[in-house]
């Protein structure tokens, strides 16, 4: 082989540097890691489909969270995305009209919660299957509400399913979930947006996507139901002389409605005292005021209102991970 040779193929391979007896190949440090992004993911009931546009701003703009917390609606969309399935869950929600929105209702009468919530139940099973909240890539957890007690109860473990179903379970409206020898209940009536839990869970920094902040009084909008039966004397009034009201008549709203107006107004009320107790780094707040509790059917809109909240907090979340890291 010619020396010009030899030097060409020596100068192909990388050298192989000599250790001394009883030296090991020193190890370059691995760079540091930014801080633990953690997102808390509030109830909402519908308005929930606003978390969906949240995380897809997010993860557009580079910023990954590696911890979600959520309550209700926020437990939802942050146990399937934790679970790599947002994509299954955004579609399920664009392809809700009113007509498929009533057939995922199961009346339950008499009972514990108007709606059984079996068929909500499948459509968990179909997206999280048997997966437990330890296995999944994101940390996870949600929260729940200790029926009789009150307690806070936080789920970071154990099947999926069963917890998500605990945190939205809004009483009246669907029964309370058996855990572990505890009755659960949804977990707005003690933490709306857990803060609190992202941090426990891990994260440096906390971004909160809360749907109850400045929204202008509860806006509950459902699925028309049938005119309420009017009684004999409210029918007499208005056909008999002598018997015409002075007063016009306020129309009396229906069952779920009551329930779900009187949620929304408590868990409001319950978000500002928590959030002022464990204030987030950064509060993103879509603007949701118009976006009826009940309009599942507008996943578009309210997918759309997310991205547009999240993308105008950019700004300031870029600034507080900067400065986390260079706190680091």
């Amino acid at each position: 082989m010619s020396p010009s040779l030899a030097t060409a193929r020596w100068q192909e391979c990388p050298a192989v540097p000599h250790f001394l007896p009883g030296t090991v190949e020193p190890v370059r440090p691995a760079p540091r890691a930014g801080p633990r992004i953690g997102l808390a993911l509030g109830g909402g009931s519908a308005r929930g489909w606003a978390h969906i546009g949240v995380l897809r701003a997010l993860e557009e703009a580079g910023i990954h969270p590696t911890v979600v917390a959520g309550c209700s609606i926020g437990a939802v969309v942050g146990a399937c995305y934790a679970a790599g399935r947002l994509d299954r869950l955004e579609a399920f929600a664009r392809t809700l009209t009113r007509r498929r929105v009533v057939g995922l209702i199961d009346p339950r009468l008499p009972g514990s919660g108007l709606i059984a919530g079996n068929r909500l139940r499948q459509r968990l099973f179909a997206d999280l299957g048997t997966r437990r909240i330890e296995d999944l890539p994101i940390r996870f957890g949600c929260v729940a509400t200790e029926y009789g007690t009150g307690h806070e109860v936080s789920l970071t473990d154990g099947p999926a399913v069963d917890a998500v179903r605990a945190s939205y379970a809004i009483p009246g409206l669907f029964p309370p979930v058996t855990h572990e020898g505890r009755v659960l209940m949804d977990g707005t009536l003690v933490n709306p947006v857990p803060v609190a839990l992202a941090r426990a869970l891990g994260a440096d920094l906390v971004i909160c996507v809360n749907l109850n902040g400045d929204t202008g009084g509860p806006v509950v909008h459902e699925v028309p139901a049938p005119p309420p039966r009017r009684s004999f004397l409210q029918v007499m009034r208005g056909r008999l002389p002598g018997f015409e009201s002075s007063e016009p008549e306020i129309p009396v709203p229906g069952l779920a409605r009551v329930v779900l107006g009187a949620f929304n107004i408590t868990q409001d009320r319950i978000s500002r005292a928590r959030l002022e107790r464990d204030p987030p780094d950064v509060a993103i707040g879509p603007d949701v005021g118009a976006f009826g509790l009940f309009d599942f059917h507008k996943a578009a809109e309210g997918i759309a209102i997310g991205h547009r909240a999240a993308r105008a907090a950019l700004p300031r979340i870029r600034a507080v991970v900067e400065g986390a890291a260079a706190r680091a």
